[in-house]
């Protein structure tokens, strides 16, 4: 839908396919179906004037939005052309980036943006595309890791033992962990150089998910699984489960995949000790939007640009 189609300073840009999302002509236009209505037998050569009531509808080409194309606040003369920001940014190439600007699907500090002369400031403006925050700050590396078993979660040991900082010794950026994995637990670790982004997604405030495989002794019932998203009580205060999953129960073992935003050491071992079902394998599989897949044990890769994003998104940054 283009642009031109949207009405009113405070409406978001439409998305594609929704209803009386294209035609180019308003629902104002010749009733509910958006078009002007069709005359009937032998009128069709008749002048609107000679018709009893209303005159005819005008159809009438597209409209130029109501939403100020290029406000002033957004637009920095200093700076770089949005649509080579958001191609830097991993979004498209130049061309589909200027798509999506002219498509109205890009905001800037809140303003809706469909003029292909803006430019930015890429180190001050918050810029998102369909909602989703998009990381213009190429300054910083995220990280993701699959820590093995074994392993500590922190970049420096005391005690000497195997830290997760010997998978990225190439990096000369200071890195922090995002949260902790416990040594015996696997899985996705992410390291950042971004302070502000750890700490976002370390509080359990945010409320971003993780989600976590556990393998545990006995059957898991579905009974038990709704107790553990109800919520249960440990020694430093009641828990609940966003989700519970059970992927596999069988008489000896069970197979569960537990989604929550809870921090605390050692939390899902803990909640399954409670209700009997102690784990014998954990692994963390997701972070809010970014999963693990198939990284192998002790394997890294850095995240995109838009990955960042959506992760600062959902860590309401």
């Amino acid at each position: 839908m283009s642009p031109q189609q949207r009405r009113g300073d405070g409406d978001r840009p439409a998305r594609p396919g929704r209803a009386g999302g294209a035609g180019g002509a308003s629902r104002g236009a010749g009733g509910p179906g958006g078009g002007a209505k069709k005359p009937h037998r032998g009128q069709a050569g008749k002048p609107a004037g000679g018709s009893r009531g209303k005159a005819a509808p005008v159809r009438r080409g597209p409209q130029r939005p109501a939403v100020s194309a290029a406000p002033i606040d957004v637009h920095d003369p200093e700076g770089v052309r949005l649509q080579k920001v958001l191609a830097a940014a991993g979004m498209g190439s130049r061309r589909a980036c200027e798509t999506l600007i002219s498509s109205g699907r890009v905001e800037v500090d809140g303003q809706v943006v469909v003029e292909l002369g803006v430019r930015i400031d890429p180190k001050k403006a918050v810029v998102l595309v369909d909602g989703m925050r998009v990381q213009l700050d190429t300054s910083h590396v995220t990280i993701a890791v699959n820590k093995p078993k074994g392993v500590v979660s922190t970049m420096h040991d005391p005690e000497g033992r195997p830290s997760v900082a010997q998978f990225v010794r190439d990096r000369s950026e200071r890195l922090f962990h995002v949260g902790r994995l416990d040594a015996d637990t696997e899985g996705l670790l992410l390291l950042t150089s971004d302070g502000e982004l750890a700490n976002h997604l370390s509080h359990p405030s945010h409320g971003v998910p993780k989600t976590y495989l556990a393998e545990v002794q006995g059957r898991v019932t579905p009974a038990l699984a709704a107790r553990l998203r109800k919520g249960i009580e440990l020694d430093d205060g009641p828990v609940k489960a966003d989700e519970v999953t059970i992927v596999q129960a069988l008489s000896h073992a069970s197979l569960v995949e537990i989604v929550l935003h809870e921090g605390r050491n050692r939390i899902v071992r803990r909640m399954f000790d409670a209700v009997d079902h102690p784990v014998t394998k954990l692994v963390r599989t997701r972070i809010g939007p970014i999963r693990l897949g198939d990284l192998k044990p002790g394997r890294t890769r850095v995240l995109s640009q838009v990955e960042i994003g959506s992760l600062m998104s959902q860590a309401g940054m």
